[in-house]
């Protein structure tokens, strides 16, 4: 999607991160293989980190890490400058799916932060590294995300890598969060299998992302200037394309495994596809996937 150019950004709840030591991957760098193991022993693309931390912390390499330096984003004022350049994009979206969800939800808070880090970061979760994706993390409600991400999503699972794409990535972490206010979130378990809650869970975050992104335009900065321009076929399919990627059927044919259900934590790519479009096509209120019998999943 893009943004219109005046509308103003409230950077106030977003943070660079820099400084920190980048995460050294035992056994080779950053890749699919890394990505593929990680998913197995854990979740991956997008879930808390709360079962992940303990692994993703044995897979980097020993050692200290540096302090790191936080920092509120410069030069993000306009929607101008989020169509130019991805930490500004992240900010902008964080603040239209804040305000959107605001009208959504009753009581609600938005996530304390959204974190936008390189390398390695420290997390309520645990150690985060590129590796593990970006996620949301219930321990102290701030979604993280290395934005060098959406590039290992293009170039190794074959998403777009267009802007609708990366915002969809962002509005699946939050849509975390509104599981988490909701009370979604505190029933899952460490289950895996095509109808575990862990899947139920991400496919609702799919859902509510979808749901975002339908209303999108609709939403509004304190003057009054829509956030986005409305959303074009094309920007859809970008979306789509991501949602698909990070399925779990994809991800185990790209690391070149036989498909196993039973070991499922997100969904396939065609169920990911379909509830995101069960979001934009009926709102949040059709994002009941705890509700709905295994043969609807």
């Amino acid at each position: 999607m893009t943004f219109n150019d005046n509308v103003s950004i409230d950077t106030s709840k977003t943070t660079r991160r820099g400084g920190g030591r980048g995460g050294v991957i035992a056994g080779g760098g950053i890749g699919v293989g890394v990505m593929i193991l990680l998913f197995i022993g854990s979740q991956i693309l997008g879930v808390d980190l709360t079962g992940l931390a303990p692994v993703a912390q044995q897979a980097v390499s020993q050692g200290p890490v540096n302090e790191e330096q936080a920092g509120a984003l410069e030069g993000c004022k306009t929607g101008a400058d989020a169509n130019r350049d991805v930490d500004c994009r992240m900010s902008a979206t964080a603040d239209s799916l804040d305000k959107y969800w605001a009208t959504q939800v009753g009581n609600y808070r938005g996530p304390a932060n959204l974190v936008l880090f390189s390398g390695q970061t420290q997390s309520g979760c645990g150690t985060a590294s590129s590796a593990t994706g970006p996620f949301y993390c219930p321990g102290d409600e701030k979604i993280y995300i290395d934005t060098a991400f959406f590039d290992t999503l293009s170039k190794d699972y074959g998403s777009s890598n267009g802007s609708l794409a990366q915002m969809y990535v962002l509005a699946h972490e939050w849509g975390h969060h509104i599981s988490n206010l909701i009370g979604s979130l505190q029933g899952v378990g460490r289950e895996t299998g095509p109808t575990s809650g862990s899947v139920r869970l991400e496919l609702q975050a799919d859902c509510f992302a979808g749901a975002w992104i339908k209303n999108a335009s609709t939403v509004t900065d304190k003057q009054g200037v829509p956030f986005l321009k409305p959303v074009t076929n094309a920007q859809i399919n970008d979306a789509m394309s991501a949602a698909a990627a990070v399925g779990d059927d994809h991800i185990m044919e790209q690391a070149g495994m036989g498909v196993n259900p039973e070991r499922f934590t997100h969904g396939t790519s065609e169920q990911r596809q379909r509830w995101f479009q069960t979001g934009y096509t009926k709102g949040p209120t059709a994002c009941g996937t705890f509700d709905v019998p295994a043969s609807k999943l």
